[in-house]
C-alpha cells in the first residue's frame, strides 16, 4: 500500500466523526417509567349483634360479634386485620381478605365483661396504601335485674323481650309487668318460674334467643290463632306462624282443670263481671281467657285461663270472634 493511501484513511475517518456525533446527540433516550403510587384506601365499619342504644352496643360474654364493611377502592384479595383492644392492648387479631365489591366480614366471640374497642387496619400494598377505619367501642356485660331496677339494662331487656314476643312495657323501669314478662320467658325456656332477670336470662335475650315455639304455626283465621301450653302455663297470641305476644297465665286447678283441644272464640264480654273476670273471651262453655286479680305460678282457676288484669284488655282487643285456640298439656 502506498504512503499516500495510508495518509488518506485517517482523513476519511475524521470526516465521518462529526456526523456520527451529531446523530448520537439527537437520538431520544429510553423513557424512565415511574412506579405507580398505591391508591389511597379507606373502609367503613359497622357492628352487628347484641343490643344497642344510640350511644353504645352491648353483648353477653362469649357472644358472637359480627363486623362488616366496604373497602374502597374495591381491590379484591387485599388483606384487612380486625383488632379487638382492651386496656390499650390488642386482645384479639383476625385477618380476612376483601371479597367482591370490596365487602369484608369478621366474626368472633367476645370474652369476659368489659369495654372492647374495635378497629380494622390495612397495611400498605403495591395497590392500596395503609389506612384504618374509625373506632367502635362495644360493651360486654354480665347484667342482672329485678324489681325496682332502672336504666339502660332494663330498657334493653324490655326491648329484647318484646322483640322475642313477650308482653312487656318498654319504659326502662322494672315493674310488675316486666317481672311477668321475665317469668313467662323463663317458663317458656324451662328456666324456673321467677320474675328475676338473672345473667342467664340476659345471655339469651342479648343473643335474640328464647322465643316461644308454636305447636300449630300454620293455623288460624287470616293467620291468627291462640295457643295455651298447660305444662309451662304460658298463653301465646300467634300471628302468621310467629309468636306475637306471650303471657303469664294460671289455668284450672286439678279439681276444675282446663279442657284440652281445639276450639274457637264465640263470645266476648267487656268490663268486669260478678265473678271478678275482666274482659273475657269465651272459647267453650264457661271457659274463657280473662283478667283476674290473682295469677299465681301454678294452676289455680276454676278452668279459665287467668291473665294479669293489665294484660286483659290487650288480649281482648286482639282476639276476634271465630279465631281458633289450641289448649294442650
Amino acid at each position: 500500500m502506498s504512503t499516500r493511501l495510508l495518509l488518506a484513511i485517517p482523513l476519511v475517518l475524521l470526516a465521518f466523526a462529526p456526523a456520527a456525533q451529531a446523530q448520537s446527540a439527537t437520538a431520544p433516550a429510553a423513557p424512565v417509567v415511574p412506579e405507580p403510587e398505591p391508591a389511597a384506601g379507606k373502609a367503613t365499619l359497622s357492628v352487628e349483634g347484641g343490643a344497642a342504644t344510640r350511644k353504645a352496643r352491648y353483648f353477653a360474654p362469649s357472644q358472637e360479634v359480627v363486623v362488616r364493611g366496604v373497602m374502597k377502592p374495591h381491590v379484591r384479595g387485599e388483606v384487612l386485620t380486625l383488632y379487638a383492644i382492651r386496656h390499650g392492648k390488642a386482645s384479639k387479631q383476625v385477618r380476612r381478605s376483601v371479597g367482591r365489591r370490596g365487602r369484608y366480614e369478621f366474626r368472633f366471640k367476645v370474652g369476659n365483661a368489659g369495654a372492647v374497642r374495635l378497629v380494622v387496619k390495612h397495611r400498605a400494598s403495591d395497590r392500596v396504601g395503609a389506612f384504618r377505619t374509625r373506632n367502635e367501642t362495644i360493651h360486654v356485660v354480665n347484667w342482672e335485674a329485678g324489681a325496682g331496677a332502672r336504666g339502660v339494662k332494663v330498657l334493653l331487656l324490655q326491648r329484647g323481650l318484646l322483640k322475642l314476643g313477650f308482653a312487656t312495657p318498654v319504659t326502662g323501669y322494672f315493674d310488675g309487668l316486666t317481672a311477668n314478662a321475665v317469668n313467662t320467658f323463663r317458663k317458656t325456656n324451662e328456666m324456673g318460674r321467677d320474675g328475676y332477670a338473672a345473667t342467664s336470662v340476659y345471655g339469651m335475650v342479648l343473643r335474640g334467643l328464647g322465643a316461644f315455639k308454636l305447636r300449630y304455626p300454620d293455623s288460624g283465621t287470616h293467620g291468627k290463632h291462640v295457643e295455651f301450653d298447660w305444662s309451662r302455663q304460658v298463653l301465646v297470641l300467634a300471628d302468621h306462624g310467629k309468636p306475637y305476644r306471650a303471657y303469664h297465665v294460671s289455668s284450672g286447678k286439678p279439681s276444675t282443670p282446663t279442657v284440652f283441644g281445639s276450639f274457637s272464640f264465640y263470645r266476648q264480654q267487656p268490663g268486669t263481671n260478678s265473678h271478678g273476670m275482666v274482659y273475657s273471651s269465651y272459647f267453650i262453655g264457661g271457659y274463657a281467657i280473662h283478667g283476674y286479680a290473682s295469677v299465681p305460678n301454678y294452676a289455680a282457676s276454676h278452668g279459665c285461663l287467668r291473665v294479669p288484669i293489665p294484660n286483659a284488655v290487650s288480649i281482648y282487643n286482639w282476639i276476634d270472634i271465630g279465631d281458633p285456640i289450641y289448649t294442650y298439656p
